[in-house]
């Protein structure tokens, strides 16, 4: 039988559905790819806002990180950074900056269990005096996938089937035995911290690689790592299990009631900081999202203490409205060539002005706090103050307008090559398990077991010997214990 020929929606043929179109093998992507925008489009408008009549506003919760908690609190430097950023509210040791944490599950629609093995979300907005400036990340200081363009198919294939209406191992496992690239993110959640005790007990990581310009002009690239000061609790299979039952909201339940009480929860902020100039010889791409910097390479640098001390007065107008976008940068702050970040600066933006309308930026909990907000946006749905009155609503003009500054907000980035579509450019290390394996081979005993009897538990489930199969190899090529004892596992599940 004749393979069927993937389309766009207009019917025209796909030529690669593994990697976007960008500037150059190693470049940021590129506007003119249709495929990528359609599906990335596609994908923010699949479930339609709840409402009578249906209006953005009414919705609660979105297609991803439906389910979610947050509070306010304040972002302190600790530590002289100003030799890598030109930020402004990085720049002076003692500076608070207020901020508003959103966390939440990644999988499960809105009404889900909070312990659940799933990535939590981990997103911050700090209301600076330049704009608010987002950082969204996860718990995980990796992710499945690094091209964007495999972000629907790869959660279509995590979330409930459209046919069934449940999550379903053939689907979750067929995806992962197709995106090897996933084994480390895999290793990641099936271990024990795959399902935090707590929101207040887990990391945050930005996992994405970003810049930072200093006032000279030097640009670093940088991860974030916010560590837990109340240490890492995580639950078990069978304890989590427990605790869905006794209480779905679980997680939402313990941080209410911790800042109620007057606990403040806080982490630090570390950044790992690469030059520039060494990006290119890395013995990996160090902007691929599948994979962590080694310490020994980049070590932690502490940055700061984020504080949560004040709970929201309204879960739906401040928690399910929160907007989050990675394309909110502030002077000293941008993007990398990251290409799972370049799909989110237009994907994430995207979705809100779907999701909650093209003025969600003039809710409170969105809206600029220790600056004000002048451009000549105007009108939309639920346009809520004047814009301007009778000022002129483009530019340049002759009435005293905003204007320009002529100042990016960070470095260029260089850019080698044609465009096109690239697999990831090639590195010394540049394979997707070896991670994994430096992951798996870092375990006791007791964690590797518990590993993988939670990937055996999965993937027994599977119907198709081939998805198993493809699978395993994945394990076996991280580590060959870890392969055959998850083999050996899934094979005894599957005679029971």
């Amino acid at each position: 039988m004749s393979k069927r020929v993937l389309t766009t929606e207009s019917g025209a043929p796909v030529a690669d559905n593994q990697n976007s179109a960008s500037a150059g093998a190693g470049g940021p992507l590129l506007l003119q790819d249709q495929h990528l925008l359609e599906k990335l489009a596609r994908f923010n408008r699949e479930r339609i806002p709840v409402g009578a009549p249906p209006t953005p506003l009414r919705q609660w919760g979105s297609v991803v990180h439906a389910r979610g908690s947050g509070a306010y609190g304040h972002f302190e430097v600790t530590d002289d950074v100003t030799g890598f950023t030109h930020a402004d509210f990085l720049s002076t040791v003692g500076r608070r900056t207020e901020v508003f944490l959103r966390f939440s599950t990644v999988a499960d629609n809105l009404g889900g269990a909070d312990a659940v093995r799933d990535p939590r979300g981990f997103a911050v907005k700090f209301y600076t005096e330049q704009g608010n400036y987002d950082l969204v990340g996860n718990n995980t200081p990796v992710f499945f996938i690094k091209d964007p363009i495999k972000f629907p198919d790869f959660i279509h294939s995590q979330k409930r089937d459209p046919f069934t209406g449940r999550q379903e191992p053939d689907n979750v496992w067929d995806f992962w035995a197709h995106a090897p690239e996933a084994t480390h993110q895999i290793t990641w959640l099936m271990g024990d911290r795959g399902i935090p005790a707590s929101y207040r007990h887990m990391n945050g990581y930005g996992s994405h690689t970003y810049q930072w310009t200093n006032a000279e002009g030097e640009a670093f690239f940088v991860k974030y790592h916010f560590k837990t000061n109340q240490g890492i609790r995580s639950l078990s299979s069978e304890q989590a299990a427990e605790t869905a039952g006794k209480d779905p909201n679980s997680h939402q339940t313990d941080l209410l009631q911790a800042i109620e009480r007057g606990v403040r929860p806080s982490w630090t902020l570390y950044v790992q900081v690469m030059p520039t100039a060494e990006a290119d010889g890395y013995r990996f791409n160090p902007f691929d999202l599948t994979k962590v910097w080694p310490h020994d390479d980049h070590p932690l640098q502490r940055v700061g203490r984020l504080v949560l001390d004040r709970n929201p007065d309204n879960v739906f107008a401040e928690v399910e409205q929160a907007a989050f976008s990675p394309n909110n940068f502030v002077p000293g702050i941008g993007p990398s060539p990251d290409k799972m970040l370049q799909g989110r600066l237009f994907a994430y933006a995207d979705a809100h002005r779907y999701r909650l309308g093209v003025n969600h930026t003039l809710l409170a909990v969105n809206a600029p706090r220790a600056t004000v907000a002048s451009n000549y946006g105007r009108d939309g749905l639920m346009a809520a103050n004047p814009q301007g009155r009778a000022a002129r609503n483009y530019e340049p003009n002759s009435y005293g307008g905003p204007t320009e500054t002529g100042r990016p907000l960070s470095a260029p980035l260089a850019v080698n090559g044609h465009t096109g579509t690239y697999e990831t450019p090639l590195h010394t290390k540049d394979d997707h398990f070896f991670q994994a394996g430096e992951l798996y081979r870092l375990m006791s005993e007791e964690e590797r077991t518990r590993l993988v009897a939670n990937i055996a538990g999965g993937l027994s489930q599977v119907s198709r010997d081939d998805v198993i199969e493809k699978n395993l190899a994945h394990f076996h090529a991280a580590d060959p214990e870890y392969g055959r004892r998850v083999e050996e596992a899934v094979l005894a599940l599957r005679e029971d």
